[in-house]
């Protein structure tokens, strides 16, 4: 148990540099009768917030997550484990896929890019580990096994469905999407939704 308990650490400390919590800011639009109709002290403009994870993809600023986080977002902030704080900019995003590409907007920001490992050898039975900041708490980590391979679930956002899903039992809660799933080595394997 001891060895495990190290092993899980290790992964942990290891990948949490590469992971972020990213927020979005979605300004909602306000029809002209409402902005006449509007009560004083109610603000004019209207704002939906969000929240996900995501990871560094490479030293170049670049962050993975999924598109249903960052969808319609007019403001988004990447926050690191350290605290830090980064605007980013949505590069492309593809709803059928639900996979996004943002881009640190600091040049300065030094990012360290996540361990990849091979998605196609993943097996059953194998550690499955879940790293995100659900909920818009400090980052977590959950385990489990790889359930399944080479599922295929409906996309939430268009009518295509997303092959080749690795399924897991590792928790995965509201604010873990676009997080990364790692095996037993941390190297990023997947991405959770």
């Amino acid at each position: 148990v001891a060895a495990h308990e190290t092993v899980l650490a290790g992964i942990y400390q290891r990948a949490l540099p590469s992971v972020v919590h990213i927020r979005v800011v979605q300004r909602l639009a306000t029809t002209q009768q409402q902005r006449a109709n509007r009560q004083p002290g109610v603000p004019e403009d209207f704002f939906s917030r969000g929240e996900g994870s995501g990871f560094v993809w490479d030293s170049d600023g670049h962050i993975v997550t999924n598109h249903h986080v960052v969808d319609g977002a007019d403001e988004v902030t990447v926050i690191f484990a350290d605290r830090s704080q980064i605007t980013a900019k949505v590069l492309g995003s593809d709803p059928d896929s639900d996979l996004a590409v943002l881009k640190l907007e600091d040049p300065e920001h030094s990012a360290t890019p996540v361990e990849f490992g091979d998605s196609e050898v993943v097996e059953v039975g194998q550690m499955a580990v879940a790293i995100g900041a659900p909920f818009g708490q400090e980052f977590t980590m959950t385990t489990g096994i790889v359930s399944a391979v080479g599922r295929t679930i409906q996309s939430g956002t268009s009518s295509f469905s997303v092959p080749e899903v690795i399924q897991t039992d590792a928790p995965i809660n509201p604010g873990n999407s676009g997080g990364p799933l790692l095996d037993r080595l941390g190297r990023v394997v997947g991405i959770n939704t």
